[in-house]
């Protein structure tokens, strides 16, 4: 049986082929990288001992370095397991849900027309293209100009115009022998109402859109004349177009996001000129829905490409409902390695708007300061509300856990509710302001700090009436590592993290994703760590041990900084971190470090944002949002300085247990 390429390319996207090998293999735990769909094992085509198979789902594909097979989903079944390639699409279709076609000589035919359509259509963009360069298309051309467009930007996007005819394409098709049947077919004429046939698109700048094989399946057309009844106008629904299952841009931007290093993301903006002008600005891996809100195929599109796209919307109004309405969309299908987040533009502007003058800096500045989905959520339930009352807190907290509650994943559920808890209980506690008795509470709008209440109050440079003082940090905390930053010395828990895995690198078979994303202050230690990976990846299985880790890193340069990290550990009698503490006692060392780090982090960081906006509003003399800011840094502060005493309690773990290697359990 001949399945058609529209079938095949249908199941193979449906299915990542790391699902498929994955039966087969064993992925390789300190190569592989999950989130970016970059997995290595051992060859099962030729017997190795390390590994050299790399697959990708991203591309679809794998590749042997040892022996040089490479292939798709079908030949790894074929050649593998043996299959008939019948067999193997069988296979492929039941892991993706989707029917086997039945035989059926019609269905030969039909895929036949849909080839026939192709080539009609890949005429009609010729035709267009010639348009725009004729007089007929000098006010296109004009428009196109103005917008910033060069010329090789038109001709990479295939960009054309169609007369204000209602029977220039016709005509020009039928010259060329093309049916009006086909033309129908391809959504290029219509007869709504009307006897004869017209074309469909008239006096509009023309942009073609492809399919994952790069051929010209719809277009889109943008109304020169104000007076059109919609500016833009799509193709309707066809055999070769489904406007829900396609995004404009998408097999350039799949290849963008690959790059040299394959560590690209995917941005989804919402038109085709956005696109077009990234592009032409240098960011060409943007796509975009053709003229509707994300569909659930769409953003399956865009999880196939990437596990965390970034979803690109205007920041008035309309953005923000289209981000809360895609929030809820990604929300049950989230997992741990697929996610999105959210990228809010400056109100009134574009992303063609960012790029046009300055370039794409703007653009990758609003990019950095993208929000993960839980932010959005939380912002869009909590921000701006008085919760003043009980009744209005377990209203807040009742709809957060219906939301929670439609994701998918358990895992991810479990963590988001955690989340969702610690947020709550950040909201809710009371905070006394500093001589009064009055309980208050600082609310933000996006969980950041900053306040997004409309402004009034004083005037500039002034702090509103009745707004309490900023509580300093104490001594003890100022000298912190949470505070301090970037140290010449490492701080102590910076200390333990390292020289916990230097000293128990068997943690690393265990814990080698969350070790590998360690981000250390300590510009000493962020050189250790990259060379302490290094050498892991080197050392496979027993022989990565502490003894052939030290030498090498001893080669390198770091012995002394070992020694004084050493040193430093043992003056603070942590002897979870050294080479004498048994295995139990150094995992639960590290752990405990690993989770006081991550969260004086996220304080510091909090902490910097919360005296920006004080600052920021200051300045401005925003006299209402200073008041809450200044609550918030406040719980900041005393969080730090809780953590911090947490601390103090946890360092007392190795000097309590004392266990030694080999003593556990005795």
């Amino acid at each position: 049986m001949r399945f058609s390429n529209t079938f095949l390319d249908e199941i193979r996207d449906r299915v990542l082929i790391s699902d498929v090998i994955g039966r087969r293999v064993t992925w390789d735990r300190r190569k592989t990288n999950v989130p970016r769909g970059d997995y290595w094992a051992c060859c099962p085509f030729h017997g190795e001992k390390s590994p050299s198979f790399h697959c990708e789902d991203r591309k679809g594909r794998y590749h042997c370095f040892g022996c040089g097979v490479t292939g798709d989903h079908f030949r790894f079944l074929t050649e593998l397991e043996g299959l008939s390639f019948p067999e193997a699409v069988q296979q492929i279709a039941d892991m993706a849900g989707v029917p086997m076609p039945i035989a059926d000589p019609m269905e030969a035919k039909r895929e036949k027309e849909r080839t026939s359509l192709l080539d009609v259509m890949e005429m009609a963009t010729q035709f267009f293209q010639d348009q725009l360069q004729t007089a007929n298309g000098a006010r296109a051309r004009s428009y196109l100009r103005d917008r910033g467009l060069s010329g090789r930007t038109i001709e990479t996007f295939r960009l054309g115009y169609s007369p204000d005819s209602r029977n220039a394409l016709k005509e020009h098709l039928a010259g060329k022998g093309v049916l009006r049947e086909q033309m129908e077919a391809c959504g290029l004429v219509v007869h709504e109402n009307v006897p004869v046939s017209y074309d469909r698109f008239r006096d509009r700048i023309m942009f073609p859109i492809l399919s994952s094989r790069e051929k010209v399946i719809a277009f889109g057309g943008r109304a020169m004349s104000p007076d059109a009844p919609a500016k833009y106008l799509n193709s309707n629904e066809t055999e070769l177009f489904h406007k829900g299952n396609v995004l404009y841009n998408f097999t350039r931007a799949r290849r963008a996001s690959q790059g040299a290093d394959g560590a690209g993301t995917i941005i989804a903006v919402e038109g085709y000129m956005d696109v077009i002008a990234l592009h032409q600005a240098g960011v060409e891996n943007a796509v975009a829905p053709l003229g509707t809100a994300l569909t659930e195929s769409q953003l399956d599109l865009l999880w196939k490409m990437t596990p965390e796209p970034v979803l690109c919307f205007d920041g008035d109004g309309a953005g923000i409902r289209a981000a809360n309405r895609a929030a809820d969309l990604a929300l049950p299908h989230i997992k741990p390695s697929r996610t999105v987040r959210f990228a809010l533009l400056p109100d009134g502007k574009d992303p063609d708007d960012l790029v046009r003058h300055d370039g794409r800096a703007p653009f990758d500045k609003v990019l950095a300061q993208a929000k993960p989905l839980a932010d959005l959520i939380w912002t869009r339930e909590a921000g701006g509300g008085a919760f003043e009352t009980p009744e209005a807190r377990a209203e807040l907290e009742a709809r957060l856990r219906r939301i929670v509650s439609v994701i998918g994943d358990e895992d991810v559920r479990r963590h988001y509710q955690q989340n969702m808890r610690e947020r709550l209980n950040g909201l809710f506690q009371p905070q006394f302001q500093r001589g009064g008795g009055q309980q208050g509470r600082g609310f933000s709008r996006d969980g950041s700090g900053r306040n997004f209440a409309g402004r009034g109050g004083q005037g500039r440079g002034g702090q509103g009436r009745g707004a309490p003082a900023v509580t300093t940090a104490s001594d003890r905390l100022a000298r912190s590592a949470m505070i301090k930053g970037h140290q010449d010395i490492p701080s102590l828990r910076e200390s333990v993290l390292a020289l916990t895995i230097v000293n128990h690198p068997a943690l690393l078979h265990d814990e080698y994703d969350e070790i590998a994303a360690i981000d250390y202050d300590s510009r000493e230690l962020q050189r250790l760590w990259s060379a302490v990976l290094g050498i892991a990846a080197t050392l496979v299985g027993p022989q990565l041990v502490r003894e052939r880790l030290v030498e090498q890193l001893e080669e390198q340069g770091f012995g002394a900084l070992l020694k004084s990290l050493e040193q430093q550990v043992r003056n603070a009698r942590l002897w979870t971190a050294t080479e004498e503490a048994a295995m139990e006692d150094a995992r639960e060392g590290y752990r405990q470090a690993l989770a006081l780090h991550k969260r004086s982090k996220a304080l510091r960081w909090h902490k910097i944002e919360l005296e920006g906006a004080i600052a920021e509003a200051t300045e401005d003399g925003d006299g209402e949002a200073i008041e809450p800011l200044i609550r918030a840094l406040q719980e900041v502060q005393l969080e730090a300085l809780r953590l911090e005493n947490q601390e103090a309690i946890i360092d007392g773990f190795g000097v309590l247990s004392g266990r030694v290697k080999g003593a556990a359990g005795k």
